[in-house]
């Protein structure tokens, strides 16, 4: 019996360094048949040299994630969207268990979970962060949707950036329930730099005004305030066995808490 196509669309900026193990791990699913479509932003290294290595599908699309995500869209020739970025890797089966949640339990969306690895001290607070995510539906938001359900939701929306996963997902979700895989997505957070990730979160909170107004969420929520994620204390034996990491953790979260509100409050200056 002839399976129906997946087509994986990976939003790329300069990400000569990691998408070649992205895409790697996209060839080396269990489940075939899969296309690879690559929409690139102006990127300036050799991002889409890498990519034309591995498919013949490869645009120039901006201003943002969203526009290039909606744009992949509209290109690709599969029954089923998976959106990832260029810093990803997935599991083998993490296409396969996507097709059969949809297929046999009629979901509206897949979330696939996802942890961390990178070099250094703050990659591995990172990662140790995330590890308390895995069931938390505050954090999760789906990756993979049947093409229908996609069109029928009108795509990511592109006013949004940052949070526009979270926006897709929470509509897919009003119209049936979300799956979840047992496999995963691994992050590559490569050597992470503290400063880069608070000017990061600082960018993105520009634009989440949009996102919580549009969805009537609380500046003051476990979406924006990571003290309120109940899923971070809910593990006692982990926080007493890395006592510094938890700390460490703590910190990080705080000054991310801080450099998001100041870009949350200068966009609605």
């Amino acid at each position: 019996m002839m399976k129906n196509l997946v087509s994986v669309v990976i939003t790329t900026k300069n990400e000569a360094k990691v998408i070649k193990k992205l895409l790697e791990t996209i060839n080396g699913q269990s489940y075939k048949p899969i296309e690879t479509l690559v929409v690139d932003n102006k990127s300036t290294d050799n991002t889409k040299r890498i990519a034309k290595q591995f498919t013949k599908l490869v645009y120039d699309k901006g201003p943002e994630r969203s526009a290039q995500r909606n744009y992949g869209a509209k290109k690709a020739h599969g029954e089923y969207f998976l959106f990832l970025d260029a810093d990803m890797e997935l599991q083998e089966d993490v296409v396969k268990e996507c097709v059969e949640l949809v297929s046999n339990r009629k979901y509206s969306a897949v979330i696939i979970p996802e942890d961390t690895y990178g070099k250094g001290f703050w990659a591995k607070v990172k990662t140790f962060e995330r590890s308390f995510y895995t069931y938390d539906k505050t954090v999760a938001a789906a990756r993979f949707y049947p093409k229908n359900i996609f069109l029928k939701l009108g795509g990511f929306d592109e006013s949004i950036t940052g949070p526009e996963d979270w926006d897709l997902s929470g509509r897919a979700e009003k119209i049936g329930e979300l799956g979840r895989t047992n496999a995963y997505i691994r992050h590559n957070e490569e050597e992470l730099n503290f400063w880069k990730l608070l000017k990061k979160k600082y960018y993105y909170a520009k634009k989440t005004h949009r996102y919580l107004s549009k969805n009537n969420i609380s500046a003051v929520s476990p979406k924006t305030i990571f003290f309120l994620r109940s899923s971070l204390y809910k593990d006692p034996k982990k926080i007493i066995k890395h006592p510094h990491l938890y700390i460490a953790m703590w910190l990080m979260l705080s000054a991310e808490l801080i450099a998001g509100g100041i870009g949350y409050v200068s966009s609605k200056k």
